[in-house]
């Protein structure tokens, strides 16, 4: 017993700390001392401090006159939290097999001291040196001005970051039309962030066209990164140690406050165009037969929001058939907003031979650069038919004179009834024996040929498995989406029954409710069922555009293509899911 517990005292196991009263501001360490090597080490529960470094590990073991002399350190250095009082518990380790347990340590937190305690340490560096920024080019645009906003991460000269770094939330920009710039390449530059040198990089480039007026938020970038901060220690080449911490940085969100259009002088065929356009009307031709074709073109080029408005309509007279314009845009988009043309062609058919004038269309717009509205005027334009049928009414004021006719009167219009007639037998022929009769009588016996050659078809049919499943695959895309084409033209109810459509399919498919309704669970639920990954993709933008879709101005042949698309994509699924 007494060896026993000779051995026992030589055996210590002590928590120390640097001070016993800090401020809210300073560092706090603590070192946790043994003089036996141990295994199964188990720090406390720092609940009430931020472990900004360690656990530091330093180990002892020294010979001197003969004695031996070990130690080891399990070290940590602690931010508090806020103030107040606070016990760090027991830190526990297992040494030749007993467990042995530090004393408690009570410290107290004190308000922020003017002086705190040693230098800085890695993740205040790295706070002081990465900043994320927000750059906006008009935080006070009109309505459908285009504004950019332009992330860049300054980073010191002191600190460095590693590659691995990720985007942890990506902005949304609600009652905004946008649209990223495409960045090739990350190109590192110089500037300065508050009168210092700094290097950065720019991150992502946006236009976005304002849909809403008022207080608009823009939600922040939030990017997870690792910063390489230098320890002030050096290798034996003499290279600086760095040591990495990871770094949340935020751009923070920004407010951009919507200027409403004015209301004095605004036309009244004002269709919300903002820019600086040219507009022209055109055709293919002045002069035609009739029944041939030509094309009205209706053409906005320039700068502004080309995407965002709707051209005017083309007015024709009644006796041109005209039918639906095929829509075509040729934009670019880059830091300026969005510069080109789009255009509306009318396909004309002329019935009847004539003159006939095409009214002068008007197209207005708010200019930004005079803060002003404006007005442009097509010329009118006469389409000439020069050979064709003539109208047999004339009543409109469209047609020339040319196409008139002179009434010429009939002398018998009011012909007294006739008193006698050429009188015809209507004597019966008999049936029996007749052409009818034999058609009749034989047709039985030639359909029985058709028949058969129908039978074999509808046998060859099923007997086509792959192509039965494509023809099942097309009816099921039709069924689930037949509510969505009736809505087609209506942008809220249309996206509203496409996405209550994808929902159902999936529910009938993959038997999952809707609470479980993520992007996520959907791509590996699909790629179970042997799905291929470019068709899961494609499921998975047409459920993001009706997400996006209530908030962005949609034209009928993006909610068509949509559609298409939908169905397409459903299709292709039903034949493919296992």
């Amino acid at each position: 017993m007494l060896v026993s517990s000779i051995s026992y005292t030589q055996v210590k196991f002590e928590a120390k700390v640097s001070k016993q009263k800090l401020g809210v501001n300073e560092r706090l360490r603590i070192d946790f001392e043994m003089n036996q090597d141990g295994d199964n080490f188990v720090p406390p529960n720092f609940d009430d401090f931020t472990v900004v470094g360690g656990p530091n590990t330093s180990l002892k073991n020294l010979y001197v006159n003969g004695k031996r002399t070990y130690q080891k350190t399990y070290s940590y250095f602690l931010a508090p939290k806020k103030k107040g009082k606070f016990t760090i518990k027991q830190a526990t380790i297992e040494i030749d097999g007993e467990v042995y347990k530090t004393f408690p340590v009570t410290v107290t937190v004190t308000a922020a001291v003017d002086k705190p305690n040693g230098p800085p340490d890695a993740s205040d560096i790295a706070s002081d040196k990465i900043h994320l920024v927000a750059e906006v080019s008009n935080s006070n645009p009109y309505l459908n001005e285009p504004t950019t906003v332009v992330y860049k991460l300054y980073v010191s000269t002191e600190v460095g970051i590693s590659s691995n770094w990720r985007e942890k939330q990506t902005p949304r920009y609600n009652d905004f039309w946008s649209q990223n710039i495409e960045i090739k390449g990350l190109n590192i530059q110089r500037g300065e962030y508050k009168g210092e040198d700094y290097r950065y990089v720019v991150l992502r480039k946006t236009v976005l066209y304002p849909q809403k007026t008022g207080k608009l938020k823009l939600e922040p970038l939030v990017l997870d990164i690792t910063v390489e901060v230098p320890t002030g220690r050096a290798n034996i080449f003499g290279q600086q140690i760095m040591t990495q911490v990871p770094k949340t940085v935020t751009a923070g969100s920004r407010t951009i406050n919507v200027k409403p259009l004015p209301e004095q002088g605004k036309p009244s065929d004002f269709k919300g165009a903002v820019g600086d356009f040219d507009f022209k009307v055109t055709t293919s031709k002045n002069q035609l037969n009739a029944t041939e074709s030509l094309q009205a073109k209706i053409e906005v080029s320039g700068r502004g929001n080309l995407k965002l408005f709707e051209l005017p309509k083309l007015t024709t007279p009644s006796s041109l058939e005209v039918y639906e314009p095929e829509h075509k845009e040729s934009v670019r988009t880059n830091l300026g907003g969005m510069q080109g043309s789009i255009s509306d062609t009318y396909t004309i058919v002329p019935q009847y031979r004539g003159k006939y004038p095409v009214p002068s269309i008007s197209f207005s717009y708010f200019d930004l650069k005079t803060e002003s509205y404006k007005r442009i005027t097509s010329d009118e334009i006469i389409i000439d038919v020069v050979e064709g049928p003539t109208a047999t009414t004339d009543n409109s004021e469209n047609t020339s004179a040319a196409t008139k006719q002179a009434v010429k009167p009939n002398a018998n219009a009011f012909a007294f009834i006739k008193t006698s007639s050429n009188w015809e037998s209507m004597t019966t022929k008999d049936f029996f024996k007749s052409t009818s009769f034999w058609c009749l009588l034989l047709l039985p016996f030639l359909a029985i040929p058709l028949a058969i050659v129908i039978r074999r078809e509808k046998d060859k049919r099923k007997a086509d498995i792959i192509g039965s499943r494509v023809r099942k695959a097309d009816r099921l895309a039709k069924k689930y989406l037949s509510e969505a084409k009736k809505n087609l033209g209506q942008k809220e109810a249309f996206y509203e029954s496409l996405e209550r459509a994808l929902h159902n399919y999936l529910k009938a498919k993959l038997r999952i409710e809707t609470s479980d309704f993520n992007k996520e669970k959907i791509e590996t639920l699909l790629t179970k069922k042997n799905v291929e990954s470019t068709v899961v993709s494609e499921f998975i933008s047409i459920i993001e555009s009706c997400e996006l879709a209530r908030y962005t101005p949609i034209t009928n042949v993006t909610m068509q293509n949509d559609y298409d698309k939908a169905a397409k994509t459903i299709s292709l699924i039903d034949k493919q899911i296992r």
